[in-house]
């Protein structure tokens, strides 16, 4: 078995070797290479200090409230009743997809995720374009989950202060307002914390999550006592067109669990604790959203939602006919999102953090500040960068975007196992894809799957995603890669 500190046998790719363009495109990185740089930056390194609960927590806290706190919202009026059916095929794919993470995350513990993935097994053009859709997966997650989280702050703040934040500057143009001030606002505290390190923000998520999970627990025991069979009946209105939709977009929610295996470089023990984080991260949020989205069903009709983002506390004030639980669901809520863009935000960093190591993207976003081992001027670009398109782009168009970049990156994972299966099969994995290449091939096809239920506006943002991110790349990255 080869230890992977050691030189990169004779057969690995090598830039020095052709100088034909195409030969550039389809050049790997060594694994051995991607691990022995493992938390090397411009003038620092990054600090291993995170245990697997920490890891745990962190998925957990990237993954669980964004589909139940907000978008359950915008998915129950496509499926109707028939949203848990959609949370569980989003959720199954998301499992596929997990299997996939787990076994590279254990084999290539590094801070790169899909990206690192690909560049291993695919070679550096994909690798690319991986990257280029995790930052649309990351980046505009975090602005999408921002925005929800200002309707929540507009009903703790109702229910406790009488207030609310003006539309003109708590909504972003195209939905009543102007600048969306509390969607800037959240990102900025969460940019706070990650500039202070690693550890310090472990450890202030892993209170969140405790928090969101208890606020949900709530929800679930008051609002079962709303609960109507009769608000199953016509249980798929839309057909399963609808039901597939509402899934493509619900998958937005599971993103989550693959940001534990941003934090490779960061991890006590990766090869060890990345797997096992990724599967019980997952296991947790498919079963709560299943649970609570079951029971906001049934306690209100399914044509009452889309009116507002922060559905779960009006669900919780028509059940109990007081506000003090919805105000004490939406404080909970406020909590949960927020730790959300922590972890989210956490992830897109560290992705960057290995593009620009590698050279595609420039190097400021390697530097790591020496006292606190955090990419400090990363973190701030892209703090600044998400909280400004969350402050001026509505909700539905940003979560549609993330979802296909999503799904995108993890029929990338999928490959990337069996092809590493292949031209490595000599490799050490703490974790193995069982049935494989079966079960990666399932993953695949229902990410194609899901991907082609996405409406056409999606697929053309999508489509010039793309197009911008090649430009970059034959424009930057190829050039001063470093394999070059």
């Amino acid at each position: 078995m080869q230890d992977l500190g050691a030189a990169p046998p004779a057969t690995d790719p090598s830039p020095d070797r052709s100088p034909r363009p195409g030969a550039r495109l389809m050049r790997r990185k060594p694994v051995e290479r991607l691990v022995a740089e493992g938390g090397q930056g411009e003038g620092g390194a990054l600090r291993r200090s995170l245990s697997m609960w920490q890891l745990t927590m962190i998925s957990i806290g990237a993954t669980l409230g964004t589909g139940i706190f907000v978008v359950l919202g915008e998915a129950v009026p496509k499926a109707g009743p028939a949203v848990t059916v959609a949370f569980v095929i989003a959720g199954l794919t998301a499992l596929f997809s997990a299997l996939s993470y787990a076994e590279l995350a254990g084999t290539i513990p590094v801070a790169g995720s899909s990206y690192s993935y690909a560049y291993a097994t695919m070679g550096e053009l994909v690798a690319w374009v991986c990257g280029w859709c995790l930052i649309l997966e990351y980046g505009v997650s975090v602005a999408a989950v921002a925005v929800g989280w200002g309707e929540y702050l507009n009903e703790l703040l109702d229910g406790t202060l009488g207030v609310t934040i003006p539309e003109a500057v708590s909504a972003p143009p195209g939905d009543g307002g102007f600048f969306n001030l509390p969607a800037l606002i959240v990102v900025l505290l969460a940019m706070v914390f990650l500039l202070g390190g690693a550890r310090e923000s472990a450890r202030a998520n892993t209170v969140m999550v405790i928090v969101k999970i208890a606020a949900l627990v709530l929800f679930c025991a008051v609002g079962v006592q709303g609960f109507r069979s009769g608000n199953y009946e016509n249980f798929m209105p839309l057909g399963m067109a609808g039901v597939s939709a509402a899934g493509a977009s619900l998958f937005f929610s599971y993103i989550g669990f693959d940001a534990a295996s941003t934090a490779g470089e960061e991890a006590k023990n990766p090869q060890r604790d990345l797997p096992r984080a990724i599967m019980l991260s997952l296991l947790i949020v498919t079963a709560l959203y299943v649970l609570v989205a079951a029971v906001a069903v049934g306690a209100r009709p399914w044509k009452g939602f889309g009116e507002s983002e922060a559905a779960l506390a009006g669900i919780m004030e028509d059940v109990t006919g007081q506000s003090f639980w919805a105000v004490l669901l939406a404080a909970g809520a406020v909590i949960a999102i927020a730790s959300v863009v922590l972890t989210v935000l956490y992830g897109q960093t560290r992705i960057l953090f290995a593009m620009s190591r590698d050279g595609l993207v420039p190097k400021v976003f390697s530097r790591v500040h020496t006292k606190t081992g955090a990419p400090r001027a990363n973190t701030i670009i892209v703090s600044l960068f998400c909280g400004g398109l969350a402050a001026a782009v509505p909700l539905g168009r940003l979560a549609d975007a993330t979802s296909i970049g999503t799904l995108f990156a993890f029929a990338l994972v999928n490959v990337a196992v069996v092809v590493l299966r292949r031209t490595r099969p000599e490799m050490k994995r703490t974790f193995r894809v069982p049935l494989s290449p079966l079960f990666p091939a399932i993953g695949f096809a229902f990410c194609v799957w899901m991907m082609f239920s996405l409406d056409t506006i999606t697929w053309i943002v999508f489509g010039v995603w793309m197009a911008v991110g090649l430009a970059v790349y034959f424009g930057y990255g190829m050039r001063r890669s470093a394999l070059r």
